[in-house]
C-alpha cells in the first residue's frame, strides 16, 4: 500500500496489528469504536445519508462489517420506517454495536455471523450494505450468500477503498450468473476524510420479480 493513501485506511492497519484472523476484539475494537464515534463519524454520516435516499420504504437493511454499529445508528436517525440488521465476525464488536444501538433496539439489531455464511432465509433484505470489503478473505464465497439473502431487485451497495477487490466480487457474481439486475456500477464517493476517488460507491442487483431466474 503505498504512503500516505488516508488517514482512514491507517486506522485500519494500526487495528489489525497483533492480530492474525483480522477480526476486531479486545483493544483494537474499543479503539475502532472510539474512532467510529468520534473522528470518523463523519464518513458514517455521509454513507448513511446516501443510504437513506435509496432504501425502499419499510426496507429491511442488512449491514455485512457493522463493527460498533455506528452506520445503522445513523440510518436509523434518519430513516425511521427502516428495520436494520447487523453482523460481525466480532462478538466484542457486536457487543460494543448493541450498546450503540441500544436507543433504537425496536428497529436496529447486530449478531456475530460470517458474510460467506449469513444466518438469515432466502430474500431476507432489501438491501445489503458493506463498508469492509476490504476485510474479506472470500469475496468469491461471499457473493451468492448476498445475493440469496436479497429480495428480487434488491441492491448490494459497497462504499469501501478504490483498492478493494470489486472485481473479485463481480467475477464471482457472472461465473454464478447472481445479480443479473442492472449493470454493476463503481463510481468514486467522497467521504469527507477521503481525498477525492480514493472511495469508492459500488452497486450490484438482483433480478426483479418475474425476470428470469438466478441460478
Amino acid at each position: 500500500m503505498g504512503a500516505g493513501h488516508d488517514h482512514h485506511h491507517r486506522h485500519f492497519h494500526f487495528l489489525h496489528l497483533g492480530g492474525g484472523s483480522g477480526t476486531f476484539e479486545g483493544w483494537r475494537s474499543r479503539v475502532y469504536n472510539v474512532l467510529a464515534r468520534w473522528p470518523m463519524r463523519g464518513v458514517y454520516r455521509r454513507i448513511a445519508q446516501d443510504l437513506a435516499a435509496m432504501a425502499p420504504e419499510r426496507g429491511a437493511v442488512l449491514d455485512v462489517g457493522t463493527g460498533p454499529g455506528v452506520l445503522l445508528l445513523e440510518l436509523a436517525q434518519r430513516r425511521a420506517d427502516l428495520t436494520l440488521t447487523g453482523v460481525d465476525l466480532s462478538a466484542d464488536m457486536v457487543a460494543l454495536a448493541q450498546r450503540n444501538l441500544a436507543k433504537v433496539a425496536d428497529r436496529a439489531s447486530a449478531r456475530v455471523a460470517d458474510v460467506a455464511a449469513l444466518p438469515f432465509a432466502d430474500e431476507s433484505f432489501d438491501l445489503v450494505v458493506s463498508f469492509s470489503l476490504h476485510h474479506w478473505e472470500d469475496p468469491e464465497a461471499a457473493v451468492a450468500e448476498l445475493a440469496r439473502v436479497l429480495r428480487p431487485g434488491g441492491a448490494l451497495v459497497i462504499y469501501d477503498f478504490d483498492r478493494a477487490p470489486f472485481d473479485r466480487l463481480e467475477q464471482g457474481a457472472r461465473e454464478r450468473s447472481l445479480f443479473t439486475g442492472a449493470p454493476s456500477q463503481r463510481t468514486p464517493f467522497r467521504v469527507g476524510l477521503l481525498t477525492p476517488g480514493r472511495c469508492v460507491r459500488f452497486v450490484m442487483t438482483t433480478a426483479a420479480a418475474g425476470s428470469a431466474r438466478q441460478r
